[in-house]
């Protein structure tokens, strides 16, 4: 249950729905910068998908 306490795991969620809406051909018409914003999307859903708040605080630790 810890796991859904964790803002990672909710980032993650949420920037996973957008690409996820891409995929199955739902237009986001962002011109330019669509390829910036799937990068950072990515990114997000890989950070939270990385983070592991069972072994610490996740992205908080001291290590």
């Amino acid at each position: 249950m810890e796991r859904f306490k964790n803002y990672g795991l909710w980032l993650a969620i949420g920037s996973f729905i957008p690409l996820l809406l891409q995929t199955f051909g739902v237009d986001l018409d962002l011109g330019k910068y669509e390829q910036l914003w799937n990068a950072f999307l990515s990114i997000l859903v890989m950070a939270g998908i990385l983070n592991n708040p069972s072994l610490g605080n996740g992205f908080r630790d001291k290590r």
